[in-house]
């Protein structure tokens, strides 16, 4: 059987997760709860994955995955149900937005991290430099809103995890406001029963 290690507050492994549960296929990935902190190596998982992140998927053949871009295309390629990553011209598009989803995580995680620190250190301007990426990200897909509504593919479940997670950690405030179309996508994507599974607590 395939094992996920992942973190439940992962944006990253929700990515994973939501494709796999769209494509029926959660039933046949054991799930590992795996902590995981830049400041506090966990040096039995680092066999698994020398980059000591989660995710990481165990094949069960003594291989593993990661990160979540190459276990999201091993996933897509299983049988299951719908495919999420497209064939031919229509993959480009949805690898962008899932490059796009990702780099919001990639800067809301570095925005996390920094404020964890004391706030005499604190770095401001780096603060102020990772939430610019997260808006202007999002000012993007409200000017091409349209891509939102193309039939789903693998680009919006980074999108709705990194939207996910902003909220959740609270990275920059209400990242939506002023962004009617993105908001909108994302309140109806949200009640997705993958999104509602899948949801950080």
């Amino acid at each position: 059987m395939l094992k996920l290690h992942y973190s439940p507050l992962s944006p990253y492994a929700r990515k994973v997760l939501l494709l796999a549960h769209e494509r029926g296929l959660a039933d046949q990935v054991e799930l590992v709860q795996t902590a995981v902190s830049p400041t506090q190596p966990n040096d039995g998982y680092v066999v698994t994955n020398p980059l000591g992140k989660v995710p990481a998927l165990d094949l069960g053949n003594g291989e593993a995955l990661y990160d979540s871009r190459v276990i999201v295309a091993y996933l897509d390629q299983l049988p299951g149900g719908p495919r999420f990553i497209p064939d031919g011209a229509a993959r480009w598009p949805a690898e962008r937005m899932q490059a796009l989803g990702d780099g919001i995580c990639d800067a809301a995680l570095l925005v996390r991290y920094e404020v964890l620190r004391p706030e005499a250190v604190r770095h401001q301007d780096w603060i102020q430099g990772q939430r610019r990426k997260i808006f202007q990200s999002l000012d993007h897909l409200e000017a091409h809103a349209g891509d939102l509504a193309a039939p789903v593919h693998i680009g919006h479940f980074a999108v709705g995890a990194a939207i996910g997670y902003c909220y959740f950690r609270d990275v920059a405030g209400d990242i939506l406001d002023g962004r009617p179309k993105v908001a909108a996508w994302f309140k109806a994507f949200s009640e997705r029963p993958s999104m509602v599974a899948t949801k950080p607590a």
